[in-house]
């Protein structure tokens, strides 16, 4: 569990998964150089420190607006943060953005239904955008970090995180505590993807021949 939580590790510049990022954003910087300059972007549930390690700091003719329910400290120049719900960005008018940008945030926010609201205000908010998020089907659990920990039952998983540190995550202490961070993650399907955004272009990140990931363009 130390290895995957170290090779997992997103804080850590030369872990594997921000290798996979910096792959990732290297089709966003390709969807950047189609938009003419300057071009405003809406990070959605993101901190400016991804940006930073993207090494994507010192771009005068780019605005990064930082969308996130947490308090986030912006200490950089052309960044701003605004503290906000993603399924009710209603602070936005349509199209104010160019386009938005979301990694690994959509699985977040809720159910079925908040994650379309989500959807629907990224479309509404941004000309273009940029959405990745973990495959369901992937065997490995990304938060979790546990082989096919989404397919098991309710039980068990309730057994696995009142018992043991599982992932990112401490032990729980309570079966409210359990149920909370149970339904705090809802993995995407590729047909809920489309439905969610029709006419989009869907990319899948690999990992070992299976698709670990989707990002979806448009």
């Amino acid at each position: 569990m130390k290895f995957l939580r170290k090779f997992a590790d997103n804080t850590n510049r030369n872990s594997i998964v921000n290798k996979w990022r910096k792959k990732r954003f290297k089709i966003f910087k390709e969807m950047l150089d189609g938009i003419p300059k300057p071009v405003k972007i809406l990070d959605i549930g993101g901190t400016e420190n991804f940006w930073i390690q993207m090494d994507f700091v010192n771009f005068p003719d780019v605005t990064i607006t930082i969308l996130n329910s947490q308090e986030i400290n912006i200490t950089l120049p052309y960044f701003k943060f605004v503290k906000g719900d993603a399924k009710d960005m209603n602070m936005f008018a349509d199209n104010e953005f160019d386009i938005a940008f979301s990694n690994s945030v959509i699985e977040h926010v809720g159910n079925y239904n908040d994650q379309k609201k989500t959807a629907n205000e990224i479309k509404r908010v941004a000309k273009r955008y940029f959405v990745q998020t973990p495959n369901y089907y992937f065997p490995m659990e990304p938060h979790f970090l546990f082989p096919f920990f989404q397919f098991l039952p309710l039980k068990i998983k309730i057994f696995l995180l009142m018992n043991f540190k599982m992932g990112w995550y401490e032990k729980c202490n309570s079966y409210e505590e359990v149920l909370k961070l149970i339904n705090s993650i809802r993995l995407l399907k590729k047909r809920e993807l489309e439905i969610f955004f029709p006419f989009c272009r869907i990319n899948r990140e690999k990992l070992f021949g299976l698709t670990k990931s989707f990002i979806i363009t448009n």
